[in-house]
């Protein structure tokens, strides 16, 4: 199968979602993903949580002790067919609406990709 650059571009999203249906993932299917969005203080978080809850998302709420400066983590936990446009759409609606909360976009992460590491 030859690579489609319009669908699955050279970048980050393009190779891992190209790897992915190499190794026989259905990428029209819906699949969970774990967008997280990082916090200064847990009162930012939990406002930028309750946007969320309002717009029926599904979401966890932690303490993120990976950073010293934003030590609070919302993770919102959509499901959705695997595309560039899906992910980058989602991802900068967060950041779009995270920016109120002076909240920190800090990636996306998809339990598809464990087929990957099998």
């Amino acid at each position: 199968m030859e690579r489609n650059l319009a669908i699955y571009p050279s970048n980050e999203t393009g190779d891992l979602l190209w790897q992915l249906l190499n190794a026989g993932i259905d990428l029209g299917q819906e699949h969970e993903v774990e967008f997280s969005v990082i916090f200064k203080t847990e009162e930012q978080a939990l406002g930028f949580g309750q946007l969320l809850l309002e717009n029926n998302q599904k979401l966890s709420f932690t303490p993120y002790p990976a950073s010293e400066t934003h030590p609070w983590e919302i993770t919102a936990y959509p499901a959705m067919p695997l595309t560039v446009q899906n992910l980058a759409g989602y991802s900068q609606l967060l950041i779009d609406n995270a920016s109120g909360f002076d909240g920190e976009f800090d990636g996306w992460y998809t339990p598809a990709q464990q087929v990957l590491s099998q």
